[in-house]
């Protein structure tokens, strides 16, 4: 049976009246399990109408108790994490520990968020001109949006609304409309955790729901993550209406592998980190590259025997090493780049197409692909993949490898693998890429830290979550203050001066 779902706009499930839907499949049978409803740009405007109202009472709650209500949410998120990661598995096809990872990561900012009261702590100056005092506000912007992608959607929302709702804004959620169900039911979570109606609301819907959003001038500021193509549109579309943004685009992740390297640990980091999620993720490592022949060489016979082993089938089953990919356009898009690779003489390894499961073959199978002798110019390793795709371009030595990872048009994580200290912190220091893991294949901060590549990969000045998050949601206000002393100087025509 085909469920229909819904938006939720001021604390409620709302039907769709658009009249326009989109499809919700299972990825590990490939039936459409469910009908997603495509806002209109009333329908935005109405959730935005209800968002501005919720807002003023919001902002008005002291941060402690906001605080308060967020880690409320997250002891109900953690109450329901089965049912909430098993939706997830479904829609996503993830598996279920991957799912609970999504969601653990997500909680841990809104964990850091409640610490608002320190975070939107203002700064005082005693006496900074004659009799004059000096101090600073961190106020909230009122409405603000987030338009997040299909691969982490649990996760990505709550990176974004966690910190916006902390800081006293109400927040319009556009999820991704392959997998929308995990949204709604945070949307509830965040109600019954106190959360005030129409403080968060989430709008399903497509490119007319998402420039909906771009031009409505109640909407202060936008988030977004996916790919580098839409990232630029939505950051130059929001800036000529006025807004903030923050938008992350796409990658392509190295993973420099030195001649002292562990190399088992080596192979066993670039499997997870290549193929978990089927590489579905922007952090996902999609480029090996080990430093010296040698060293490729023993490196594809590990990582060739690794991949015999892996078990990929349906999501929700125990010992299943990854699941389908999402939907079946992203399937088509990744055996095209597959065949690419072959085509631009790249040496196919391990080839995923053509992986049946049983009992399951209308799903979106793709099992683990391994090229090697990829080379800079072959659009396998131009371009992101986001598939189960792992290529090694081999370089001669150290400095070759680095100038790889620094030169690639994306710049979102990188990682060294090594026994040199020397060599890592030089790595750490010259490589022009925004994260990087020195023997740790996805090197994703911690909440408390930012989260953001360089280059093609990020559009915008401040990161996701730490204290970036709080500087992007708020405006800062400074006030100067001086009270009468009784005495009467007469008007000053000249600019004033801290001396």
């Amino acid at each position: 049976m085909v469920r229909e779902l819904s938006h939720y706009i001021d604390g409620q499930r709302v039907d769709g009246t658009s009249g326009r839907f989109g499809d919700v499949y299972d990825p590990c049978t490939g039936q459409v399990q469910a009908r997603v409803p495509l806002a209109s740009k009333e329908e935005v405007q109405n959730a935005v109408s209800n968002a501005e109202k919720g807002q003023l009472e919001w902002a008005a709650m002291n941060p402690q108790k906001r605080g308060r209500i967020l880690l409320k949410f997250v002891d109900l998120v953690n109450e329901h994490i089965e049912e909430l990661a098993t939706l997830l598995s479904s829609e996503h096809g993830k598996t279920l520990l991957d799912a609970k990872g999504d969601i653990q990561r997500g909680i841990e900012v809104v964990e850091f968020a409640a610490g608002a009261p320190h975070l939107l702590k203002g700064e005082f100056s005693d006496n900074a001109g004659g009799g004059i005092d000096v101090h600073s506000l961190r106020q909230p912007l009122g409405v603000v949006a987030g338009i997040t992608p299909f691969n982490f959607p649990a996760m990505i929302p709550l990176w974004k609304s966690g910190p916006a709702l902390a800081a006293g804004n109400a927040f319009i959620l556009k999820p991704s409309e392959r997998d929308p169900s995990v949204p709604l039911r945070l949307a509830e979570l965040f109600t019954e955790a106190g959360v005030p109606n129409g403080v968060f609301n989430v709008v399903n819907g497509d490119k007319e729901a998402v420039d909906a959003i771009l031009e409505e001038p109640r909407v202060k500021a936008v988030g977004f993550v996916g790919s580098t193509p839409i990232a630029k549109y939505i950051y130059a579309t929001a800036a000529a209406h006025g807004k903030r943004a923050q938008c992350f685009g796409g990658a392509k992740n190295h993973m420099v592998i030195m001649p002292d390297a562990d190399l088992d640990m080596a192979a066993d980091a670039l499997i997870g980190a290549g193929y978990g999620s089927a590489g579905e993720r922007c952090m996902a490592i999609s480029v090996a590259v080990p430093v010296g022949e040698e060293t490729a060489n023993r490196l594809v016979d590990k990582l060739q025997e690794r991949i015999k082993h892996l078990c990929v089938g349906p999501s929700l089953e125990k010992g299943v090493d990854f699941g389908p990919v999402v939907a079946p356009a992203a399937k088509e898009r990744i055996e095209g780049y597959i065949e690419s690779g072959v085509e631009q003489g790249a040496t196919l390894v391990t080839d995923g197409r053509g992986l049946t499961v049983d009992g399951y073959d209308g799903g979106f199978w793709l099992g683990p692909t391994l090229f090697d002798h990829v080379t800079k110019d072959m659009k396998i390793y131009k371009e992101e993949i986001f598939g189960p795709v792992l290529s090694i371009i081999r370089a001669a030595d150290y400095d070759e490898a680095l100038r790889l990872c620094s030169e690639h048009e994306y710049g979102n994580g990188v990682a060294i693998f090594t026994r040199d200290g020397d060599a890592a912190r030089d790595f750490a220091s010259r490589v022009e890429v925004g994260m990087v893991g020195v023997n740790v294949p996805i090197p994703v901060p911690i909440a408390y830290y930012t989260f953001g590549g360089w280059k093609a990969s990020s559009f915008g000045d401040l990161n996701q979550h730490g204290a970036d998050a709080f500087r992007f949601y708020t405006k800062t206000k400074t006030v100067t203050t001086r009270w009468p002393s009784g005495i009467r100087q007469g008007a000053s025509f000249v600019m004033p001066a801290g001396s």
